[in-house]
């Protein structure tokens, strides 16, 4: 599974690059570009909510390969419709929320197959392999995606997406049937609300939704890093900003092994969180566009401490016939929170000038969690070793392994 993402990844940002610049060649308007954002912002969160109780009701290895390969025909209609003599512009939108809602469906399977088919003890190890994998993608993928469209143009892109998907199809194949729990019941409103009420029953679980809209919200300002890099007078080093973030992530995915020795899972996820804030605030302060650099890597290795310790959270406490519907609910709340923050960054930027919102949000974020921590002592005192929900999830695995009559017995 971790194979097929990484290959998956790649050609994702081959077409994350290619469709807004073909929008750019097509219309020659920001707006138009912008847009693509807005159409897919609806479909994520509702069919983000639908997939966390489809993960639930179905087989989740069958949920993944189903989307895998309507995102694959997507992709292939994004090449066929570049291979046109006067390629149209509103298959490009349609695709985009066609595939926004795709990925809805399939990201809480993908994340709910996990604690399945990984040992407790081991799921933050796990966890941070498959941050690692997103991280390679980012810095490598745009790389090879301006050169592939450069050199060969956007057909060739939109084509290496729908190859990666078929290799992708082929090695998700691979994997062992998922099934439902045996009483799982059908998607339905209620299951969703059912999924809803369980985590704001559990404050800690809240908490880490609401750090995490609250950090990508006030201190997301990749919108306009353009302009930042203009008023830097560094144009040259837009693309090095973009992948600053990713480059702090990669380094603590790569030295991460101090993470399973790490037991207050919630208060790295506030001090991470917060640390991600201050670091965004320094960048907007300062005049060297390498120590800009740096402070933004700085701000993506504590993002990535702050998505560690959430998901250690998410899969070592919530039981499995809901962990579909609360992997929903989880999209949400790492998917919105950035698109919100591309808003908040733009418009204040006008308001108030590029560099003010940058280092104004970061100050923002600091506040923000600072205060969540103090309304949310759950979210401070969580520990994993004493937490009752993590210990219920370890015996439950202990008897998985033991077999059937000792899961009854656990129950």
């Amino acid at each position: 599974m971790w194979l097929a993402g990484l290959v998956t990844v790649f050609g994702s940002f081959l077409t994350f690059i290619a469709l807004p610049l073909q929008l750019k060649e097509l219309t020659g308007s920001a707006l138009a570009v912008g847009a693509v954002g807005a159409v897919e912002l609806v479909p994520l969160i509702v069919f983000g909510l639908y997939g966390g109780a489809l993960a639930d009701a179905m087989d989740r290895r069958k949920l993944i390969l189903w989307t895998e390969a309507g995102l694959a025909v997507l992709s292939a209609m994004l090449l066929l419709n570049t291979l046109l003599p006067h390629p149209m512009i509103w298959p490009l939108y349609v695709v985009a929320a066609l595939v926004s809602a795709l990925t809805g469906l399939q990201r809480p399977a993908l994340q709910a197959i996990v604690p399945r088919i990984v040992a407790h003890e081991q799921l933050p190890a796990a966890i941070a392999l498959n941050s690692m994998r997103w991280q390679l993608g980012a810095i490598v993928g745009p790389s090879l995606a301006g050169i592939v469209i450069a050199f060969a143009g956007l057909p060739l892109a939109y084509g290496l997406d729908v190859a990666t998907f078929v290799v992708s199809l082929v090695l998700t194949a691979g994997l062992s049937p998922s099934p439902a729990s045996h009483d799982a019941e059908k998607p339905s409103l209620r299951g969703i609300v059912e999924g809803a009420r369980y985590a704001w029953g559990r404050k800690e679980l809240l908490g880490t939704y609401a750090v995490d809209l609250a950090a990508m919200f006030f201190a997301m300002p990749t919108a306009i890093f353009p302009f930042l890099a203009d008023e830097l007078h560094a144009p040259w080093a837009l693309g090095l900003m973009y992948a600053a973030g990713a480059v702090g992530s990669l380094t603590v995915s790569l030295t991460s092994g101090w993470v399973s020795r790490v037991h207050r899972h919630g208060r790295m996820v506030v001090l991470a969180a917060a640390g991600w804030g201050a670091a965004m605030a320094v960048a907007g302060w300062l005049d060297n566009i390498w120590t800009v650099l740096f402070f933004l890597a700085v701000a993506g290795g504590c993002d990535t401490v702050s998505g560690l310790f959430r998901s250690a959270i998410w899969d070592q406490t919530i039981p499995d016939e809901l962990r579909g519907r609360l992997a929903g609910i989880e999209l949400l709340s790492y998917s919105v929170g950035p698109q919100l923050g591309q808003v908040r960054a733009g418009g204040m930027a006008t308001l108030t000038g590029v560099r003010t919102s940058v280092w104004a949000g970061g100050l923002a974020c600091v506040a923000a969690v600072g205060l969540l921590a103090v309304s949310l002592p759950k979210l401070m005192a969580y520990d994993q070793r004493t937490d009752p929900h993590a210990e219920a999830m370890r015996r439950r695995k202990a008897a998985e392994a033991a077999g059937p009559g000792a899961v009854a017995e656990a129950a």
